[in-house]
């Protein structure tokens, strides 16, 4: 039986594989895995025939694994009996039990999260009580409560999924597709998947149109290529229109509003002038009293439109080196056209 100063590496390494309940291995996959683990360790890699062996020391004695195999669309998967059996499992300390039920009880919060499988063995041996709700989030009532969940677990099993997915003008059509899913993000009371598409295209999914989510471990995970964050540095909300160019935007706020603008950034970019500039800019723009002025670096979308529109009279727009302006304005005069007109209306009718 060949040995190698490494073994106790490939232990760990197929512990970790042999008990994942979200992704299929046969022996070949699992040897690929394997010398991908050790590769990154520093470790020479093995053959098919060493891990092979490894296998069989598993099940025997002293480790005594509840190894099993079974045919899965034409491979043979070799998969622990018990996904949660470990050959290195050990009991956790208090200070482990009393972080888990924190962080569980913070979790059970989410609207939409579910029992997953083995969450309410986990929270009785953690000894989990009902306690006061330290920290509250803004509930979302999702069509399938339990997608939330399901998308998390997806994420961070790093699985593939089948997502059925209806547009706002077709509730009735169901459009699956096959996904690598990589964040859940919320922006504005609403949750969202990012993803991207079996042909690389990346999508973003409203979890509340979301019909169901299918796991696919046969499939392989592939990981995101770079910062998942950095698509989200540039924009407001979760629109990205990668044809629009980042904008300078420039406007002022009134005394009334400036406060909250100021601890409630509508970007990230947001800066507040003051002394020589600030100074500079009310020479510019004598008929602005009082109020602050501040600045953005972002690309143009819905989200940021309707966020400088929301503070009405007290935010106006004085600048930008692109659409941005343009766009407020008109939204603004679309809206006082409807006024108008719904006004005209109820006096020509008498309503």
């Amino acid at each position: 039986m060949p040995t190698t100063k490494n073994v106790l590496a490939r232990y760990v390494y197929l512990d970790k594989l042999l008990s994942d309940r979200y992704h299929y291995y046969d022996r070949k996959t699992l040897t690929e895995k394997v010398n991908e683990m050790l590769e990154t360790d520093g470790f020479k890699k093995v053959d098919k025939r060493t891990v092979e062996y490894d296998i069989i020391d598993l099940q025997d004695a002293p480790f005594n694994a509840p190894i099993m195999e079974f045919k899965k669309e034409g491979k043979n998967i070799v998969t622990y009996r018990d996904c949660t059996f470990s050959i290195f499992k050990k009991e956790m300390t208090d200070d482990e039990k009393y972080l888990l039920s924190e962080v569980l009880s913070i979790l059970g919060q989410f609207d939409g999260l579910p029992d997953i499988e083995g969450l309410d063995r986990l929270k009785k041996s953690v000894n989990i009580k009902h306690n006061r709700e330290i920290v509250s989030f803004t509930k979302n009532p999702l069509k399938t409560s339990t997608i939330f969940g399901e998308l998390f677990n997806a994420i961070s099993h790093k699985q593939v999924i089948e997502l059925y997915y209806h547009k706002f003008n077709n509730p009735n059509e169901d459009r699956p597709v096959v996904l690598y899913p990589y964040l859940l993000k919320e922006y504005s009371n609403r949750w969202y998947l990012f993803a991207v598409k079996s042909d690389g295209k990346e999508r973003l999914y409203a979890l509340d149109r979301i019909i169901k989510s299918v796991p696919l471990p046969a499939i392989e995970y592939i990981e995101y290529e770079g910062d998942i964050n950095e698509r989200f540095e540039d924009i407001v909300g979760v629109t990205l229109n990668e044809d629009k160019p980042v904008e300078h935007v420039l406007f002022w706020v009134a005394d009334e509003t400036k406060e909250w603008v100021m601890t409630k950034l509508i970007h990230e970019s947001q800066k507040h002038y003051k002394g020589k500039k600030e100074a500079e800019l009310r020479k510019k723009y004598p008929s602005l009293q009082g109020g602050a002025f501040f600045s953005i670096d972002c690309r143009e979308n819905y989200e940021l439109i309707t966020d400088l529109c929301y503070y009405g009279k007290d935010l106006l727009v004085l600048e930008s080196d692109g659409i941005v302006k343009g766009e407020v304005v008109k939204w603004i005069k679309e809206m006082c056209d409807g006024y108008i007109n719904l006004n005209n209306y109820r006096i020509s009718n008498n309503v």
